[in-house]
């Protein structure tokens, strides 16, 4: 293989990790003082109403195990300087978002557990509604003033549930993609009743995918259910590290499809969620 062969993303690690090793310590301020890394990842976890705490508890415990596995912490080393950074964030809302875990540098099985470890250990948020557009909002300001310089920032929104309250999600994901972040989404789809009575949407992978996702390389990963969560998480982060996403219509384990971010529309509508919820609040007004 020579230069002459190699992707413009590859390219570009190569050069970031060359001035990493070259320029160590250049600077004390500035985009020199940045620690380079592979990655800088913001895990974004529904936390809203349509979500129970047995759920949200599958949801926390799927990313434990998966950051604590043995293939996450080999997909870190694997990257060209072989170090990533993560922090944790729990949304529900427009005014419910809560940063679980701070930043913190993943390098290898030790690191990876003693994220795991004080994850596992933190309590779980909650709220009502679902903001997804406030969860990028938020997420985007995390991204832009770290201390890190990633060849890829990427948001990873995971949720059971379309944006209702807040700005229209396809805002909120223009102005992230318009910064150079990647969205990658997590659908949970299921047949679980929400708490006003009203089903889930039952292609709720084709709305992140028309609404959600965005940016180089997004792409988002199907769950059947929060019990299939932690099958589905494992997959991901792992595609995330590697920077590969999976091709669109390609078979996944456990037969869920991979769909990557394609020219797609939405039949019901990007604002399928407000209008349900404005549907919902007119019928409550009326049995007053």
């Amino acid at each position: 293989m020579t230069w002459k062969t190699l992707s413009p993303l590859w390219l570009r690690r190569l050069l970031i990790a060359a001035m990493a090793a070259l320029l160590p310590g250049l600077g004390s301020s500035g985009a020199w003082a940045l620690t380079p890394v592979d990655l800088e990842l913001v895990l974004a976890i529904d936390v809203s109403g349509s979500v129970d705490f047995e759920e949200a508890a599958l949801q926390r415990d799927g990313y434990v195990r998966a950051i604590n596995s043995p293939a996450f912490a080999k997909a870190v080393a694997g990257g060209v300087l072989g170090r990533i950074a993560v922090t944790y964030v729990e949304w529900a809302g427009d005014d419910v978002q809560a940063t679980v875990l701070d930043w913190r540098v993943i390098d290898g099985a030790a690191s990876a557990r003693a994220f795991a470890k004080a994850l596992g250990a933190a309590p779980i948020s909650t709220g009502p509604w679902t903001s997804i557009s406030d969860a990028i909002s938020f997420a985007v300001p995390l991204l832009e003033s770290n201390a890190f310089q990633g060849t890829r920032r990427v948001i990873d929104i995971s949720g059971d549930g379309p944006n209702n309250v807040g700005a229209p999600v396809t805002e909120a994901r223009a102005a992230a993609i318009a910064k150079g972040i990647t969205i990658n989404g997590l659908a949970i789809i299921n047949d679980r009743l929400q708490p006003s009575g009203r089903p889930q949407l039952k292609d709720l992978d084709r709305y992140y995918a028309a609404c959600v996702i965005g940016g180089p390389g997004a792409f988002l990963v199907a769950a059947k259910d929060f019990q299939d969560f932690g099958r589905a998480i494992r997959h991901k982060l792992l595609f995330e590290i590697a920077g590969i996403g999976p091709h669109f219509g390609v078979p996944g384990a456990g037969g869920r499809l991979l769909m990557q971010n394609v020219s797609l529309t939405y039949p019901l509508g990007c604002d399928i969620g407000e209008r349900r919820l404005r549907q919902l609040r007119y019928r409550f007004d009326d049995d007053l």
